[in-house]
């Protein structure tokens, strides 16, 4: 990993704005204090003449302009960076020395760090962004004529960046072609006459009746199928979302996805599980392989899975759920008053403040005001248990962590955004068991011998394991690139920022 000496005011400031005006005319500086950082290394006290004019000749030639180009591959926008300036008025002298070195700054800080700040889109964002010293990175690039592909150097190496930047080439590259789109409206079912289906028809090359046929609905199936949409024949919101994913949309959905690979840091931990929401997905990775992947249920529309990274430090089996407060109020509530006797049915127990349990069957449910629960509510280990068997803990402030559910058939779903926030996980004994594999004494047999009983128990993991819940709408997998459902609309917010202009 490159190791970062530049303090954090100066990466900051690589992102601030301020203008110059010299010739050959106002142009936006976009990182002055990395800027003045260079020249001052380049440049120490009593540098003399000639030291100074070599510095205005260190951009001489073509590779800067290479190097600022070459972002286009990593879905950056060439322009942002002085790119009409330099070609105009070359890149030497003093003037546009400065505006060379500013423009490979400000290029250089967004291919390593990201254009956005994470925090800018997901404020839950904790994850340790990756580190370069851009200023040794530069000096090495000019002393060693390595320039033109001195910012490529620069982005992350994952295989699931490089993967999507192929499927980005490839994609630019294409000829261009006229993108067929489906207007919004109800959901169409088999049957339905249309126009709407003559745009569907187009769109999958089925012949074009205008009415929802059985050709029509055999296309349908075997396209959400392909995008990981539920296979329902139903052409609803989410569907006509893929079926506009033209060309221009895909490029701008891979933009997005590099730009989020952008902000991890180079190493996500020798061994790791990373939850893709998107993708409602589960994995765990061991040495830069895939170990296991499971199936996931995710907050609902409404209850967003956040976006962080944390580490996952112990497990219980047989977990007691201590119901937080706000589904207490929300979910529970509601659900006593309309049936008193789902507390001891479901297993909850029921606490007073000092945390003595309360003969639920003398509470009046229906005295107390919508919205509120006076009352600590638990769930006991047992079949109903909300949580399973198993929980998987890396206590946040969200609340949030991996867990079994006694609802499994919903995992035959393909879209599985049904939870409170929390991430439900197909098949966590199989998970737990690889989680405790470098923890002493803690094998499949023990395992499901706690699992035989009732009682809850903690195994705390002999080393924290890094968990990354991200949000990726673009998939690098043994398949190859698949596009999945923005399902919590937040491809845009990103898309836009990339499309910004710096300093604006």
């Amino acid at each position: 990993m490159m190791k970062s000496v530049i303090p954090s005011g100066v990466l900051a400031a690589i992102l601030s704005t301020t203008v110059a005006a010299s010739p050959p005319g106002p142009v936006r500086s976009l990182a002055p204090t990395a800027v003045t950082a260079f020249q001052t290394a380049y440049l120490p006290a009593g540098s003399g003449v000639d030291r100074h004019a070599e510095f205005t000749q260190i951009f001489a030639g073509d590779s800067l302009i290479t190097a600022i180009e070459s972002v286009a591959a990593h879905g950056l926008d060439p322009q942002d960076y002085h790119l009409a300036t330099l070609k105009e008025h070359g890149t030497t002298g003093e003037d546009m020395t400065h505006y060379a070195l500013d423009a490979w700054m400000s290029a250089a800080s967004h291919i390593a760090f990201g254009k956005l700040s994470p925090i800018s889109v997901e404020p839950d964002w904790t994850a340790q962004g990756r580190q370069a010293d851009l200023i040794a990175h530069l000096r090495k690039s000019l002393d060693n004529g390595s320039l033109s592909e001195s910012l490529e150097a620069l982005a992350p190496q994952h295989a699931a960046y490089q993967t999507m930047k192929a499927e980005l080439a490839g994609r630019l590259a294409a000829p261009p072609r006229d993108d067929i789109g489906v207007l919004s409206g109800e959901t169409l079912k088999p049957g339905t006459t249309s126009p709407r289906i003559g745009a569907v028809q187009t769109r999958l090359d089925v012949p074009v009746t205008g009415v929802y046929d059985i050709v029509t609905e055999d296309a349908v199936v075997a396209f959400q199928r392909e995008n990981g949409l539920e296979p329902d024949g139903l052409i609803g919101p989410a569907t006509v979302r893929a079926l506009n994913r033209g060309a221009s949309a895909a490029i701008d959905q891979l933009r997005v996805n590099l730009e989020r690979w952008r902000w991890l840091p180079d190493d996500l931990g020798r061994r790791h599980i990373r939850v893709n929401i998107a993708d409602f997905s589960v994995q765990a990775w061991k040495d830069g392989r895939i170990d296991r992947v499971h199936g996931a249920i995710v907050g609902r529309t409404y209850r967003k899975t956040p976006v962080f990274s944390d580490a996952i430090g112990y497990v219980v089996l047989n977990p007691w759920w201590e119901t937080p407060a706000s589904l207490a109020r929300r979910d529970k509530l509601p659900l006593f008053q309309r049936d008193p006797a789902a507390v001891d049915r479901l297993g909850f127990q029921v606490l007073d403040r000092e945390g003595k349990v309360v003969n639920a069957s003398a509470i009046d449910w229906n005295a107390l005001p919508a919205g509120t629960m006076p009352y600590r509510i638990r769930q006991a280990p047992g079949a109903r248990n909300a949580l399973g068997q198993v929980k998987i803990m890396f206590p946040n402030r969200h609340n949030v962590y991996l867990h079994d559910t006694p609802d499994r058939g919903l995992f035959a779903r393909r879209q599985r955004a049904f939870s409170s926030g929390c991430i439900r996980t197909q098949d966590p004994i199989d998970l737990t068991e690889w989680l405790l594999s470098e923890t002493p004494d803690w094998d499949r047999a023990r395992i499901d011998s706690v699992l035989d009983g009732s009682r809850e128990t903690r195994m705390n993991l002999s080393a924290k394991v890094p968990v990354h819940i991200l949000y990726m709408t673009v998939v690098s997998d043994a398949a190859g690139v698949r596009f999945v459902d923005d399902i919590y609309d937040r491809d845009a917010a990103v898309l836009a920022g990339l499309k910004r202009r710096p300093g604006q």
